[in-house]
């Protein structure tokens, strides 16, 4: 199940995820999250949803997956392929992704009991995500352009 490139992802389905990212000691961090089944690194994402703006969506699934509030992009900073993982069958989607700088982390979240959270450099990150689009976003991230 081969990646797609950013060129290729009109027309499938599309879900809409935050890279929440912060400055600590001058370093550049990003932060991850488990998946609930597989338990693979991933940034927050999700479908849809009626009434909400994609970069509210985003922000919304940072919050409920991750526990991060703060300043979200309005515009995505750039989108991939994956394989959805669905009950019966995979389905390829695109996804929107938006910076999201980080102002507060709670110690409560919604899906804290189903995730674990992990703050690592964008290079690392780059490294352990399975998606080859989403590792090249993360190795291309610029703070000072997403904002």
């Amino acid at each position: 199940m081969g990646e797609r490139s950013t060129a290729d992802i009109d027309g499938l389905p599309r879900q809409f995820a935050a890279l929440p990212w912060r400055i600590r000691k001058g370093r550049l961090k990003v932060l991850l999250v488990t998946s609930r089944e597989t338990r693979r690194l991933i940034v927050p994402k999700g479908w849809p949803i009626d009434g909400l703006k994609p970069h509210r969506v985003a922000e919304r699934e940072a919050r409920e997956e991750a526990g991060v509030t703060g300043r979200i992009s309005r515009q995505p900073i750039g989108s991939f392929a994956y394989w959805k993982r669905m009950r019966e069958s995979f389905v390829l989607c695109g996804v929107d992704v938006f910076a999201l700088e980080v102002r507060e982390q709670r110690d409560d979240w919604p899906e804290r009991d189903e995730r674990q959270r992990l703050w690592i450099t964008a290079e690392e990150a780059a490294l352990v995500v399975e998606e080859p689009g989403l590792a090249a976003l993360l190795k291309a991230f610029d703070p000072a352009v997403a904002a």
